[in-house]
């Protein structure tokens, strides 16, 4: 099967995904122009700011929407389990859009010809990246051996990257926790850094929690154990010719700035999604490129794509369902999120109803 992989300035059509090889041109269909706010992309990859992959949440409407507030911005897929990449519906589960970029894809596995595999198949699909969960704590995740379970068996995940590397030239990199339950958090972040360092992965973002596998549930996983920043900044000082990225418990820009001394870069979960409007203020504060992005201004450059799903029969709520929080703490917010949350979701809900929500702020500013 041969897959799209299309130019970087290539305009967003009603079909231009990274799906099986069917020219949107050649069936006569219209195509949507971002504005530059999206197309100009960043050439290379850079691990500043990076947006959290988020089980539910991070799939490729959210992916194009934070795209429209922050050009420069690491965006991260949810996690794909290798077998589901493999054996499923790639284009349903990993597609995604050319202005997505820069993209990473985020595996769930522990066996390496498998996730061997899923990497070449994300490399195909035009993936900058390709990422192992080894932070991920919920009972699904267990079950299947993966996720935060694997921060007790470093050797393990050494293996996946060593097969993962012989398959592709993009970076294969690791999400990790500091340890799980009773294991002592320095000695067995520094061990896995250290095993997993020597298969060849340069590239740790480190979730600087333990994650307590038994009595705590995923959400109390986020916010229940302590963070420990200082273990991941010595991580940082013992190793640093490693690329270190800090995740956990960051919610502002200023936070980021002050974690940027240290760290080669910091990733933020559910603040960005939350608060989205915080990253308008990303390329500007962190990257030095440009102005603030106003909510106004992202979702103009959001529009074009919303109207080409809308045109493939993407129910309207599949995307507004991202932006709930993009009027967080200004006046209006309430009537945004009651207008989209009640009438996105009715059958044949088109952009009248984001006219309406746009509005609805518009009164009440």
């Amino acid at each position: 099967m041969i897959y799209r992989i299309s130019a970087g300035n290539d305009p967003i059509t009603a079909k231009n995904i990274h799906t099986p090889l069917v020219s949107a041109r050649s069936r006569n269909e219209p195509v949507y122009a971002l504005p530059d706010l999206t197309l100009t992309m960043p050439t290379s990859l850079s691990y500043k700011f990076s947006i959290a992959p988020m089980m539910d949440w991070t799939d490729r409407h959210c992916r194009m929407f934070h795209r429209s507030l922050s050009k420069h911005a690491l965006l991260w897929s949810e996690m794909v389990t290798a077998d589901a990449v493999i054996h499923g519906d790639r284009g349903r589960l990993i597609g995604f859009s050319e202005a997505e970029h820069p993209v990473v894809l985020q595996l769930g596995g522990n066996e390496p010809a498998k996730l061997a595999e899923a990497a070449a198949i994300a490399e195909q699909f035009g993936y900058d990246e390709v990422n192992i969960n080894c932070g991920c704590p919920s009972d699904r995740v267990q079950s299947g051996a993966f996720g935060a379970c694997l921060m007790a068996r470093p050797d393990e995940v050494a293996a996946c990257v060593d097969a993962m590397k012989a398959r592709v030239s993009i970076p294969v990199t690791v999400k990790c926790r500091i340890a799980i339950d009773d294991l002592p958090a320095e000695e067995t972040l520094f061990d896995f850094v250290e095993k997993v360092s020597a298969a060849g992965c340069e590239v740790f973002t480190v979730h600087a929690r333990k994650a307590w596998l038994k009595g705590l549930s995923p959400k109390e996983n986020r916010d229940i154990p302590p963070l420990d920043y200082d273990l991941v900044a010595r991580l940082k000082a013992v190793r640093p010719d490693l690329t270190i990225i800090l995740n956990g418990g960051i919610t502002t820009i200023e936070a980021c700035r002050d974690h940027l001394d240290t760290f080669d870069g910091v990733m933020l979960g559910r603040a960005a999604y939350q608060s989205p409007a915080l990253l308008g203020e990303v390329d500007s504060a962190l990257f030095g490129v440009g102005e603030p992005v106003s909510p106004e201004v992202a979702l103009d450059a959001y529009r074009p794509y919303m109207a080409a799903r809308l045109e493939e029969g993407v129910g309207l709520h599949a995307m507004t369902r991202h932006m709930l929080g993009l009027f967080n703490g200004q006046p209006g917010a309430r009537r945004w999120r009651r207008t989209l949350s009640e009438k996105a979701v009715r059958k044949g809900a088109g952009l009248e109803v984001l006219d309406e929500a746009i509005s609805a702020v518009m009164l009440d500013a």
